[in-house]
């Protein structure tokens, strides 16, 4: 490893850190008509869907009820360690040095939002990489579980029993 890497490294664990040691000053409870999802998580969220689906007719509301569904039914470890991800990611720490994403979510631009995930994606960091994956992963598996998605990517649904 080179100096400027392990500079780089220690800066974003740095940061990374930081962020993670804030968890606890954010609400831990759900948004009102939700199990999971609390109200920080929602701007993120929204800012993130129409980038990650774009193409698609997703719709923002069945996404999140659909995203909710699901982190409601993991583990409280996992559950733990994705709120983590969505502090991180929302706190002004830790967000803009993070993202590149400077102001609220609210505000943020698809092409800021497309930068960041780039930036992540393309990250020499592992963690960011990983933060990446769970994100993409997260969001489309939500979409394509609703059945409105399923025409559009020409799945006929399950067999009728």
């Amino acid at each position: 490893m080179h100096r400027r890497d392990l500079l780089r490294f220690s800066l974003g664990a740095s940061v990374f850190l930081a962020g993670t040691s804030l968890v606890g000053c954010t609400p831990q409870t759900a948004a009102t008509g939700y199990q999971a999802l609390r109200d920080n998580d929602l701007p993120l969220l929204r800012a993130l869907i129409p980038v990650v689906l774009a193409g698609t007719q997703a719709a923002e509301t069945l996404v999140l009820r659909s995203l909710d569904h699901k982190l409601a039914a993991l583990s409280p470890e996992m559950l733990k360690l994705t709120r983590q991800l969505f502090d991180v990611l929302s706190l002004p720490l830790t967000r803009g040095p993070l993202t590149g994403v400077w102001g609220a979510w609210e505000q943020a631009s698809p092409t800021q939002v497309t930068a960041f995930l780039q930036r992540w994606q393309d990250s020499s960091l592992n963690l960011l990489r990983m933060g990446h994956a769970s994100l993409l992963q997260l969001l489309q598996m939500a979409w394509y579980e609703c059945p409105e998605s399923w025409a559009a990517c020409g799945y006929p649904g399950p067999p009728k029993i």
